[in-house]
């Protein structure tokens, strides 16, 4: 069962993160015109290369822990650009360190991995790619979340980056992150000391692609942005038997029924309304013929929220539920609550940085095509850095539909695809575009302007 001083713990560490991590609104720095247009012009001559790039990345995924081949090519990448890069980090992470005199030090982030979905776009480069998961099923692979599109534009941003030193100063940390679908990528990249090896950031960055947006526009949330993430595994222990004689068993079938329903309670009469909260029964398990009453019944769980204390009160509700549900029912013993200790924790996005990042994005691309979205009951990994180094984040979401399939779909059209489904794919030129022209512009406002010259 779950600590609950740990979760004390946790609440006092959240609200300490929320009050320190948040700075001032860093100053916006404008280029002169020309360089804009010969970033532009970069992009121009390089994106071809770059959608290649982004089609192998497609057409090539590997699952969590597995992203040897993504990462190798990442870290050539890289180095041809001229930074100092490591490799087996946390796994297959990759880092790569561009310095350039004084100035701020600012993180990239992209993720690599991809999901064990089997591709249905149709695309000619579609993943082939067949895996063996852990019980021995052959399973397609795919990527279904974008993170073709992460990688991609990362080390396109990093390339251009390079490529216009002049026109900043400071430290550039890319970092090519593995297994976020898994919540891990983040954690095992800090225990394996990436902020004692590297510089530490002043602010970091990423994006995430958007399968709601159309391509050409961004979409950002100030505050909490994506949520906790706990796995919560329940076994209930009965006493088998004949199901013609139920009299003489504690069915744990009952039992769990009950349970399943009184859980669906928690958010709607423990939690304030004015919070967010999901708590998930995905999973349930028991018995293995229709006259045969089982001896246990487990149930797997996904448990949302954004505060730690939101947290902290469904953890303790599914506990205190699950105990009393034994007890109701008589079971022979209490039953086993597992929460996975390595949970994914709610990312948040400082408000200071999402409001120069807003302020960048509005005059680069109009204010029309810079969105206030809603937060989500998603998990995303990028959180794990702030709570870890305590400096400021900001993860935007990337447009990626194609335009004129997300007018028809508003106008009563088909459904779009959502993320992770089998049917998802990016417009992938004017999706990257936006994503270089944005992640390099916001950069070059975080980090230091050029020295002057005497």
């Amino acid at each position: 069962m779950a600590n609950s001083k740990s979760l004390i713990v946790e609440v006092l560490l959240v609200s300490l993160l929320m009050t320190h991590v948040t700075v001032a609104q860093p100053d916006r720095r404008e280029i002169d015109s020309a360089d804009a247009k010969g970033m532009d012009a970069w992009i121009d001559r390089e994106l071809p290369d770059l959608l290649e790039t982004y089609r192998h990345f497609h057409a090539h995924p590997e699952l969590s822990l597995e992203e040897e081949e993504t990462a190798d090519l990442v870290a050539k990448s890289l180095g041809e650009a001229g930074y100092s890069v490591q490799t087996g980090i946390g796994g297959h992470g990759v880092v790569g360190v561009l310095r350039n005199g004084e100035g701020p030090t600012l993180l990239i982030r992209g993720d690599m991995d991809g999901l064990p979905v089997t591709e249905a776009t149709g695309l000619p480069f579609a993943s082939t790619v067949r895996t063996k998961s852990s019980d021995g099923m052959i399973v397609g692979t795919m990527h279904a979340c974008g993170h073709d599109v992460h990688v991609t534009n990362l080390l396109g941003t990093a390339r251009l980056l390079a490529s216009v030193r002049p026109l900043w100063q400071g430290t550039l940390v890319i970092l090519a992150q593995p297994a976020e679908e898994l919540g891990l990528g983040a954690l095992m990249m800090i225990d394996d000391g990436v902020f004692d090896r590297f510089p530490r950031p002043d602010n970091g960055i990423a994006l995430h692609v958007a399968g709601d947006l159309p391509a050409g526009t961004i979409g950002y949330v100030s505050g909490w942005a994506a949520a906790n993430v706990d796995l919560v595994k329940i076994t209930l222990h009965g006493r088998g038997g004949h199901g013609a004689r139920p009299h003489e068993t504690v069915d744990p079938i009952v039992a769990s029924a009950h349970l399943v329903m009184a859980l669906q309670t928690i958010v709607s009469r423990r939690v304030d309304p004015s919070e967010s909260a999901v708590v998930t029964i995905g999973s349930i398990h028991g018995g293995t013929k229709s006259n045969v009453i089982p001896d246990e019944v487990k149930l797997e769980l996904t448990v949302r929220s954004y505060t730690a204390e939101v947290r902290q009160l469904l953890i303790a509700s599914i506990e205190d539920m699950a105990r009393e549900t034994c007890n109701l029912f008589g079971c022979p013993r209490p039953p086993d609550v597992w929460i996975k200790p390595d949970y994914t924790p709610a990312m948040f996005n400082d408000p200071g940085l999402v409001t120069h990042s807003v302020g960048v994005f509005q005059i680069l691309l109009g204010e029309e095509n810079v969105i206030e979205a809603a937060a989500t009951m998603t998990g995303e990994d990028f959180g794990r850095y702030t709570r870890h180094a305590k400096f400021p984040t900001f993860l935007y979401r990337l447009g990626s539909v194609d335009a004129e399939n997300w007018k028809e779909s508003g106008e009563g059209g088909d459904p779009l695809p959502s993320l992770h489904s089998s049917r998802y794919f990016p417009d992938a030129e004017p999706t990257l575009r936006t994503g270089l022209r944005s992640m390099s512009r916001l950069a070059l406002s975080l980090l230091g302007p050029p020295a002057k010259k005497e």
